[in-house]
């Protein structure tokens, strides 16, 4: 699961991990137990690539752990640089990536950051943050169709037979509904925010697929088209 942070220190600690529990293993198991690796594996995405931010990483890690602010240089998509005094709250796992979940002091609002926009990085070891009680990252990511969130609208599409199996067999966003229609075709309602991963997750069913709400997506997939 972790194998696209190879060659940083978070990914030699997990092997180290690792070979502490083997001796834990009965010898009546050892044999069972030698080659789960090939019994069970993880098939990588497309992994970004964090082989050059070993120190990054360590620097942010640690700031999680203590509770000490960040000091931070981001370069976000649009290629805009800024910098930030962060509160470090919670470090999530998405696709073979890395994303940060922190209090911005400056706009008092809890952000997401790509761990590898940002170009520098420093605790402040004298300082220590209260992290806020009723935070849930869960929860921060409830209106999300993937990793980016912000505010939620009923979106509609209806997916051609082809796609109704695709569509069919995974759970999509907990307020999902299917509705099958007369022709075959289905009609999946689903409330969450727009967003570029729904628009490209809308974009690669092609033909077989046509959105019907909100007229704010519709007019950006047709400008993609």
């Amino acid at each position: 699961l972790f194998t696209f942070l190879g060659g940083t220190q978070f990914a030699a600690d997990m092997d180290d991990a690792i070979e502490r529990l083997e001796p834990a293993i009965s010898r009546a198991h050892a044999d069972l137990a030698r080659h789960l690796d090939r019994k069970f594996m993880a098939v990588p995405e497309h992994a970004k690539d964090y082989a050059e931010m070993g120190d990054l990483i360590d620097e942010l890690i640690t700031a999680l752990i203590y509770d000490n602010p960040l000091h931070a240089e981001y370069t976000k998509a649009s290629g805009i640089k800024s910098n930030y005094v962060l509160e470090p709250l919670t470090l999530a796992t998405y696709r073979q990536g890395l994303y940060l979940f922190a209090k911005d002091r400056k706009d008092d609002r809890i952000k997401s950051y790509a761990v590898e926009r940002f170009q520098d990085l420093s605790r402040v070891r004298t300082e220590r943050f209260e992290p806020p009680e009723d935070f849930d990252p869960e929860a921060l990511l409830e209106n999300a169709f993937g990793i980016i969130s912000g505010p939620a609208v009923e979106v509609s599409a209806v997916f051609e037979p082809r796609a109704s199996p695709y569509i069919r067999e995974r759970s999509w966003h907990p307020s999902q509904r299917i509705e099958t229609l007369k022709d075959g075709r289905i009609r999946l309602q689903i409330r969450l925010a727009v967003s570029q991963e729904l628009i490209q997750w809308l974009l690669g069913f092609g033909s077989d697929v046509r959105v019907e709400g909100p007229p704010e997506l519709v007019e950006r997939l047709r400008e993609h088209h």
